[in-house]
């Protein structure tokens, strides 16, 4: 199962034209080790996906752990500002809503850069302020387990945003920062949703009417963040589907459902993966289950993760996905200004509503 070349002309004509945002994703391979130099390849890969920018995790490295998450997370902001500085013509750095256009104009990728997960922030809020002069532009609450702002999906107790958390969210406010529900608990999205004075981000899920897995979200929590202006991406991960690996056939039935629930102006694309397709050699099929493993062991693993059912869709697995997921959109009549939206135009109104300029 290899990727196939990305085509010349896209598939979709309105590609030439759109802004193209995978909201959770990034530029690399799954099989690069951690900060290691983006190749021309990898760089040709970004170039043929047709994308304009991206959410990219700044604090993957140690996700989770208050131990070390802070220092590994500066070390990663200095790995990707390296990249940016050693590839000035392929790279953007993103900091306001306005810089999209010019990352489509100059055919740049533009990195927006994110965090999964408030352990960042140790107990001081006030880190804030390093962070968004670092360029940290999106903050996700929770990963999956319950930290000091509220509990992550996996939590059994449910128990929604804690004092801490309520302070973030008036702080991020404040700074006009996107606040990312990802991964978070059925009441942690719902409060979160109900006190920020901003539109919110989902930038990452799958929904749970067509496949109960707790990273999906039901449709109370997607209509909530819908409600307030806010965006739910759809991932292209095993959480699509009840049990197997899912296809592209499935990612539209959770767009399609997205839609359905929360209206056309407020769904998109967080693939939740990296940008270059994936080879499945053995040696992908070891490190994969490993991982798996290793995800397992930290407690961190969600229901539907399993070493036989990869983290991306095989029949988009190419570069140019964002193109043929136009294409099937098409083919199942979705008009042209929509499937623009949801390849990238609804977050970047998002964006401009929460950045503002």
């Amino acid at each position: 199962m290899f990727a196939a070349t990305a085509p010349v002309k896209p598939a979709w004509a309105g590609l030439a034209d759109a802004i193209a945002i995978d909201t959770l994703g990034g530029p690399g391979t799954y099989d690069a080790e951690p900060y290691t130099p983006l190749t021309e390849a990898m760089l040709a890969d970004a170039k043929a996906s047709g994308l304009t920018a991206v959410n990219l995790t700044v604090n993957g490295a140690s996700v989770g752990n208050y131990a070390r998450n802070y220092e590994d997370t500066v070390r990663e902001i200095a790995y990707w500002n390296a990249q940016i500085a050693a590839h000035p013509d392929a790279l953007l750095l993103v900091r306001r809503a306005s810089e999209l256009a010019e990352a489509k104009r100059s055919r740049r990728l533009g990195l927006i850069y994110g965090f999964q997960d408030a352990a960042p922030f140790g107990e001081n809020l006030d880190r804030l302020d390093t962070f968004w002069d670092l360029g940290v532009r999106i903050y996700q609450l929770t990963y999956n387990k319950r930290n000091l702002v509220g509990d992550g999906c996996l939590e059994p107790a449910n128990a929604g945003l804690s004092m801490f958390g309520r302070k973030l969210v008036e702080k991020l406010n404040a700074r006009k920062a996107l606040i990312d529900l990802s991964h978070a608990g059925q009441r942690t999205t719902l409060d979160a949703a109900a006190m920020s004075k901003a539109p919110i981000a989902i930038t990452h899920t799958g929904c749970a009417a067509i496949a109960p897995f707790p990273r999906n979200k039901t449709d109370e929590e997607l209509k909530a963040v819908a409600d307030k202006g806010g965006y739910v991406g759809i991932y292209l991960m095993p959480f699509l589907r009840g049990k197997g690996q899912p296809m592209a056939a499935d990612l539209i039935a959770h767009l399609e459902h997205a839609i359905d629930v929360c209206g056309e102006d407020h769904v998109g694309i967080g693939s939740d993966g990296v940008i270059s397709p994936v080879a499945v050699t053995p040696e992908f099929k070891k490190k994969f289950a490993d991982e798996i493993a290793d995800r397992r062991k930290r407690g961190i693993s969600a229901p539907g993760e399993d070493p036989n059912v990869y983290t991306f869709i095989p029949d988009l697995n190419r570069a140019d996905r964002f193109d043929r997921i136009a294409e099937l959109l098409a083919a199942r009549k979705h008009s042209d200004a929509r499937i623009a939206k949801i390849l990238g135009g609804n977050f970047a109104r998002l964006l401009n509503d929460v950045w503002g300029v």
